[in-house]
């Protein structure tokens, strides 16, 4: 058996254990640079406020009914997610726990007798909830799909399900699946489900299972299809995975706070950006040999292409590859100056870096003098200080110092469990 265990309204939820006067409250959290609502707190949803809605169209009806609202603040969110993930990790083995997402993990049950699994998926809410604050839905069932179905389902009835819905019988996941329409199963798509719905009439998970394989593979996806079906009859087709601790490429995009018009403050913020994508590569013991740099222009006529405005990219292949900052920021910024056309707005920057390979298959140069060799020590230190000290303490010049391009946080809470001056207080 598998289950799922699904944060609710995650980033509210940590906005609101250090408030507790807002439990209960309409709460929404915004977006980079404050511009849409990516999450919402049921009372919110009551009230009409849609999500991933851009934030100055939901403004008059937040201001009408005092919903609190809050900037992204991914330093208090990553902590406490850690710590929800670490707390399952205690409790069922670090074997037993696959991280899938921020808020959401899945679980392997089997090492439980399945007539104690209600109890178990219980205990696991309360422990969770009591150890963090966070309060989390478990579902669990025979697969992946079906504990997120169950998931789904414990989440529309807290009052009768308490947030824990176990689907150990046959006569439970039919019902299961006759209460999810095909637009909620995980896997299908917007696309998919208006197909199924329009061309062969299938509106429910349980008309879904009923298909063949072929039939899946031919209209859902090829394999990925087949495999759906398969998990949809309780059929092991998705299993536990180990965390992916290696990534083959790095990245680091933002917005600006506001449209950006002069090539120094964009080589500023590349310059940043490439400096954390080189901290991020490091941690993995990595080295890439590729580096890309994008900006996204903003729109003239806002009525056209409002949303995404032209990406303008080019890479370059290093001599060899490297993990040391200085060596990516300066091809990082002479491709800014191949991107960037004058009188233009950009509202938008990044940084790839690709072709990663191990840092210690990198021999050393033997023309070169010994202290190039070892600048390795010198990340490492700056690495080792910005991390106790936060905030990019040591950083290379070409970050600049006022940094006015940086993605507005209006609404930003403090970084109560990683901050030693923000630390919450009780008095």
């Amino acid at each position: 058996m598998k289950a799922i265990v699904d944060c609710n309204n995650f980033y509210c939820s940590c906005e609101r254990l250090f408030k507790p006067h807002l439990d209960k409250k309409p709460v929404v959290v915004l977006s980079n640079n404050d511009g849409c609502i990516i999450s919402r707190s049921d009372e919110a949803k009551k009230l009409g406020v849609e999500m991933a809605g851009p934030y100055f169209k939901a403004k008059p009806l937040i201001e009408k009914y005092g919903v609190s609202v809050f900037s992204s603040n991914y330093n208090l969110y990553g902590d406490l997610s850690w710590r929800v993930m670490e707390t399952l990790r205690i409790m069922l083995g670090e074997k037993n726990v696959e991280v899938y997402s921020v808020d959401e993990c899945f679980l392997d049950l089997d090492i439980f007798p399945l007539e104690d699994l209600p109890a178990i998926a219980m205990q696991i809410r309360k422990t969770v909830e009591r150890w963090t604050g966070i309060k989390v839905s478990v579902g669990v069932a025979p697969t992946k799909v079906l504990a997120k179905l169950a998931n789904r389902l414990s989440k529309k009835d807290k009052q009768k399900t308490g947030c824990v819905l176990v689907l150990d019988t046959e006569e439970k996941i039919i019902e299961a699946l006759r209460k999810t329409a095909v637009d909620d199963i995980w896997g299908v798509g917007y696309q998919y489900a208006q197909k199924l719905k329009e061309q062969w009439c299938i509106y429910d998970a349980l008309q879904l299972r009923n298909v063949s394989e072929e039939f899946a593979k031919t209209h859902l996806g090829g394999v990925v299809g087949a495999r759906l079906i398969r998990e949809l009859k309780g059929i092991t087709a998705n299993e536990m995975e180990d965390e992916l601790v290696s990534k083959k490429m790095i990245a680091t995009t933002r917005m600006f706070g506001s449209p950006v018009g002069d090539i120094a403050s964009i080589k500023e913020a590349v310059a940043t950006y490439t400096s954390r994508a080189a901290e991020k590569l490091r941690r993995q013991h990595g080295a890439a040999k590729v580096i890309s740099v994008f900006v996204v222009s903003k729109e003239e006529n806002h009525n056209v292409n409002f949303n995404r405005g032209i990406t303008h990219s080019n890479h370059i292949t290093l001599p060899a590859a490297t993990s040391f900052t200085n060596e990516l920021i300066k091809p990082a910024v002479t491709l800014v100056d191949t991107l960037f056309e004058k009188g233009k707005l950009y509202k938008k920057a990044g940084v790839m870096l690709s072709g990663i390979v191990p840092d210690n298959s990198i021999q050393g140069n033997l023309f070169l003098a010994e202290t190039k060799n070892c600048e390795r020590k010198l990340m490492d230190m700056i690495d080792n200080v910005n991390f106790s000290q936060r905030d990019d303490v040591l950083k290379f010049a070409a970050s600049g110092t006022t940094r006015n391009w940086k993605m507005q946080q209006n609404h930003i809470s403090d970084r109560y469990t990683s901050r030693w001056d923000e630390l919450f207080e009780v008095h």
